[in-house]
């Protein structure tokens, strides 16, 4: 099942006819992704890649029904115009990506989505994917390595990095699993789903035997988790690599948003954390798929 989509989510495309949404929707819909509209003001019924063209997002829902997932492909200084569109028509989850967008202007969109009942991720993540159902945005890159890459199976995967969201997979893969859904958070430093917020949903998904995470030091996401799993919210064996564990005290690593703050956030902190409240720490990426082996109770 995985959690978030499946081959039945039906998908829009904000910003369509652009490169990027484009070029996302072909590999969206090659994938096999439900991808049911796209909104391109002023480009109403043209088609892109077979998809119809709309003027706005509430046109859609009057012709299409009720809408699952919004992708959207806008420059970052308009996006808070195009996340409050898909929020007012009702879409139930909304992915950005797009980064170097104001930092008023995303804690403003996570506020309002958060009133409305939608769920927004990101902004600046590059995607979701269940394996062998859908993906929405473009992690994976095109159908060939996506196939390559994400391999159907009973471990979730959730990282800020774009790029080890999908070296975590493949090494999963080398180790003898596969992978029910992996989520890239997002780069932003305020980001409207965290990774404690996705853990019960896991811990809910009944094909999900396990999570790993590529983690890096800044933020406090990973000790969130571990609250979350201290506080019996989630079960289900949790591998953690935190990358930068070397780095001296000061020095900078990983994304710019990522800051140690008043004690929390750092390598130390964040294993600590994670170990005292029941999950595992991998010394390096290889381990992650020896330690769930060891964990999982079939």
């Amino acid at each position: 099942m995985g959690i978030l989509i499946n081959k039945n989510t039906k998908v829009i495309v904000q910003g369509i006819t652009g490169r990027e949404g484009s070029v996302r929707t072909k590999y969206m819909k090659e994938y096999g992704t439900k991808v049911i509209g796209g909104t391109s003001p002023g480009k109403a019924g043209e088609l892109v890649h077979e998809v119809p063209v709309f003027n706005t997002v509430k046109e859609i829902v009057r012709e299409q029904g009720e809408i699952d997932f919004s992708v959207i492909f806008v420059p970052g200084k308009i996006l808070k115009t195009a996340v409050y569109e898909a929020v007012d028509a009702g879409v139930k989850n909304i992915i950005p990506c797009v980064e170097g967008t104001p930092i008023h202007d995303i804690m403003e969109m996570i506020a309002y989505a958060n009133s409305k009942g939608s769920r927004l991720l990101g902004p600046g993540s590059i995607g979701i994917i269940t394996p062998g159902e859908a993906v929405v945005g473009w992690l994976g890159g095109n159908k060939e390595w996506a196939n390559r890459f994400f391999q159907k199976g009973s471990i979730g995967v959730f990282s800020r990095s774009g790029g080890q969201s999908g070296t975590i997979p493949w090494l999963l893969r080398e180790g003898g699993f596969g992978v029910s859904t992996v989520i890239h958070t997002g780069t932003e430093p305020v980001l409207g789903t965290s990774m404690a917020d996705l853990l019960p949903l896991f811990e809910a998904d009944p094909e999900t035997k396990g999570v790993a995470v590529y983690a890096e030091i800044g933020g406090t996401q990973e000790e969130e988790c571990a609250e979350v799993i201290a506080a019996g919210q989630f079960t289900k064996p949790f591998v953690v690599y935190v990358a930068g564990a070397w780095a001296p005290a000061g020095m900078r690593f990983s994304h710019a948003s990522n800051i140690v703050e008043r004690g929390r956030g750092s390598a130390k902190s964040k294993m600590e954390a994670i170990t005292k409240a029941g999950g595992f720490v991998a010394e390096t990426p290889t381990d992650i798929p020896i330690i769930l082996k060891e964990k999982i109770k079939e």
